[in-house]
Formats: C-alpha cells, structure tokens, sequence
C-alpha cells in the first residue's frame, strides 16, 4: 500500500463494512452533498485553493465528477496536515497517522501551481522541505516518519522488526523512491517560486546523505549497511536474508522494496531506478541555481549518468511476442521480471513522472504491454479495468492507476474511459479509494487515502488546462 506498510492495512473493506467508515454526514446527506469536513474543521485552508474548486467545478459538465473533485482534490489540506509552518510542516498519509517522505510529496504536488497566490501555501511547502531534510538525515533508509522526532514508532506492525530503529522512525523500508520524491518536491518547489530560502545548509547536508545512500545501494564493496526482516504471513513484508535477494553489482541502485511498501522480486527496481536518474538531474539543477553548490551538482551529475548507463545496458527485456521494453525487476545476473504495479514510480508511470517523453517508442511499447495480460497485475472485471498490485491480492484494481493512465498522454477516447471508471467506482463516497475490487466496486480498501484523492484533483486541473472539452461535454 502506497504511504501505508502494513499487514494491519491489506483487508478488503466490503460493502455496508465500507460504508460504516464513512462519516454520519455522508450517509444521511442529499445527493452530491459535500463530503469535506466544516470550515472550521479544515485543518490547512487555502484561499486560491477554494478560487479554484469553485471556478473548476462550474466547468465540469457531469454533476458527480464535480462533486468528486470538489472532495478529494482538497483532500490533503482538509485532512492531513498536522504542523504547518516556516521551518516544519507535517503530513501525515491519512488513515495512518505517520509521514510518508513519497506520499507527502506526491499530496503537496497537486498544488504547486498556486503557491506564488498563496503564501501561506508555500509556507507550508518550505516547512515540508524542512521536514523531509531533517527526516533524511535521523534516517535516509526509514520510509515514514513519526510527528515527534524523539518518539518510537506507534505501528504495530513495525515495532518489532529487525533493523536498526531509531527515534523519529516510523517504519524503515528501504525504498529508492522515498528520496527521489524529497528531491522532487525540492525541485518543483524551486520551479514555481525560485525561492532559496529551503534550501540551506541543513537540505545541502540532506542531499549529501541521499548520495551517499544511493551509492552505498549500489552495493559495489558489499551489501552496506542496510538490514530488514520482519515476522509476517505475506512474504512480501520482509526481506530475504535481512538483505534480499542476490544481484550482481552492474551501477544500478538496489531497492528492498517497492513504492508499494512490498519487498522487491528482484533488487533493481527499473522504474525506481529510472526516477533516481531524473530526480539526481532535478538534484543538480536546484544545487546549482539555489546554491550555487558545484560540488553538490557535479555529485549528483556524475551518478545519475553511471545509473542511466547501467539501465541502458541491463534495465529491458524481451517479452515472449518479441518486443523490447523495460523491465520491472532485474537483479543484473539476466534474470527479470515483467510486470507493473499501480503504484508510482511504476513502468506506465515513466512519462507522468518526466523520466521518458510520451512517444518514445520503448516506453509506449511497455505502457501497452502493462496494461494488458502481459501483466499478471492487471484485471478486468464487471467493475472495469486496470492495473492493481501485490500488496492487496489479486483481483483489486488501484485508482491510481487509471489517473496515471489519463495524466499520461492517453487519446480523448482512452482518457473519457477512465474519467467514467473512476466516476462509477467510488462507491458513492465522493472520494478516491486504494483499490477496489474488479467486480464490485462497493468492496474497497482505505476510505481516506489522501495521495489519491490530490493526484485525481491534479488530473482535473490538467484537463482543464489541456483538454477542456472533456470536462465540459457529458462523459
């Protein structure tokens, strides 16, 4: 589960069980009532943030996808920013109360483009950066992070692992992609407001630490320092050996686990390992033009070019029909794995994320191949189709996955497909769920789940900028 890690997190949530989780309001409110917490509720209110919901949702033809977006674009303000502030902002993933360094990320994104209407806003975004530095740096292995630095973590399902737990940690699953996304925020934060008060000695110290850990990752003198082991029914909660399973040292970087929060097949997660080359060039950029940090820049430089290399020599494979296209796993010695997960970084993510462009024809043949039955993840039902993941079994399709489908240059006709889709499989709740089953749509998991509920607000607003006739005709 994305921003989630646990055993405590996989049940399906089935029909009137689903809908008890709702709030009163919502199961006793009129048709298309607003499902956001009262004003006085909101804990993070941003006024261009409203200016928006209320200029898009009028541009929004169907009544119910208006309501959708009305609800679940605000969702991470409303719900889960525990601290706001100059120096440190917390956000937590929702229904777990811990912080995410990829979830927080990815929920900030949604809203960047009004950070100069709003300084508030940004405020909030420069105390997440600071957060995610100080995070980094009690622990660059650790996925999640608790509210108080000096705290053990609270979730059951860690506190007895076998790793080096420290204060402030509140799950430590090694994941490449938890400091990419540090790295983006960084970046996209400096993309929209050249600002270089966030990026001081402290986030310089941070990157430094990123570095170091990749490259420790990469595993060239030995396993490193990273251990993990965890006694649970799926195997997919620990790794083999506390190290995983063996690959041979070729440059690319070795993840124990997937976004997903589920351990690797394989160690060189492509798709993480893609984002790390795009995330060390983003790195570079802001390094360079905030701080004027040529070393920093020519670190990070250096080591995107030699992962990018070693991707290009051991990152495809042949499916049997003969295409080429990326890998989801290798582990270097030619052995790999074809398939993708819904969750991001993942293989028909690439181009959302900026690591391929839409018409490269690699990406495109791999993007087809995920969304078909190449892909033992992906499902079709009565409910509809999409890609779905390990972490809730088989037959669940993720929502993210048809958002991601839509954010990434999909045709009208396809992009309409999953507007429809996400419409119908809701559940009635407004919001945007983990997953839901393939067949009925009332049986789903995580009924407050924050990165969905930002990423399909992000969808809206990048159809009303790009393709506004899809909003504004009946789906």
């Amino acid at each position: 589960m994305t921003g989630g890690g646990g055993v405590g997190r996989r049940a399906v949530l089935a029909g009137g069980a689903a809908l008890a989780l709702l709030p009163p309001r919502a199961l006793a409110a009129p048709r298309f009532a607003s499902q956001r917490p009262p004003v006085g509720e909101r804990r993070f209110t941003s006024p261009a943030v409203e200016r928006q919901i209320a200029r898009l949702s009028a541009r929004i033809a169907d009544p119910k996808l208006a309501w959708m977006f009305a609800n679940a674009w605000p969702n991470t303000l409303d719900t889960t920013v525990l601290a706001a502030g100059e120096d440190d902002s917390f956000v937590i993933t929702g229904d777990i109360p811990c912080l995410w360094l990829r979830d927080s990320a990815a929920q900030m994104k949604p809203y960047l483009h009004l950070l100069r209407a709003d300084p508030r806003l940004a405020m909030l975004v420069r105390g997440l950066i600071a957060r995610h530095a100080r995070s980094i740096l009690i622990d660059p292995y650790a996925n999640a992070f608790m509210h108080d630095p000096a705290a053990p973590t609270d979730l059951g399902w860690a506190k007895h692992d076998e790793t080096q737990m420290r204060p402030g940690v509140a799950e430590r699953k090694w994941e490449v992609d938890s400091l990419c996304y540090a790295i983006r925020l960084s970046y996209q934060y400096w993309r929209a407001m050249r600002d270089p008060r966030p990026f001081g000695p402290l986030w310089a110290e941070a990157m430094r630490a990123v570095l170091r850990t990749f490259r420790e990752q990469q595993r060239k003198d030995g396993p490193g320092p990273y251990r993990f082991r965890r006694s649970a029914p799926q195997p997919t909660e620990t790794l083999l050996w506390g190290t995983g399973n063996p690959a041979r040292p070729v440059g690319l970087i070795h993840s124990g686990f997937r976004p997903s929060d589920d351990a690797c097949l394989y160690p060189f997660l492509i798709p993480a390992n893609l984002f790390a080359v795009t995330a060390l060039q983003e790195l570079a950029t802001v390094a360079i033009e905030a701080r004027q940090d040529t070393a920093l820049a020519a670190d990070a430089r250096a080591l995107a070019d030699e992962v990018a290399a070693a991707l290009a020599r051991h990152g495809t494979m042949r499916l049997p029909d003969g295409r080429t296209v990326w890998a989801y796993e290798v582990d270097g010695y030619g052995n790999a794995v074809f398939m993708d997960d819904a969750n991001v970084p993942s293989l028909s993510g690439l181009t959302y994320l900026g690591c391929v462009v839409p018409d490269d024809p690699r990406w495109r043949a791999t993007a087809a191949a995920a969304w078909s039955e190449a892909n033992p993840w992906f499902f079709r039902g009565r409910a509809g189709e999409g890609i779905g993941g390990p972490h809730v079994g088989p037959g669940q399709i993720w929502p993210m996955s048809l958002i991601v489908r839509a954010l990434s240059g999909a045709d009208d006709a396809t992009v309409r497909g999953c507007l429809r889709a996400i419409r119908d499989t809701d559940a009635g709740t407004g919001f945007i769920h983990e997953a839901f089953d393939r067949d009925d749509p009332a049986k789903f998991t995580r009924p407050w789940f924050a990165w969905a509920n930002g990423l399909f607000g992000e969808l809206v607003i990048h159809l009303a900028e790009t393709r506004p006739r899809l909003l504004e005709a009946p789906l």
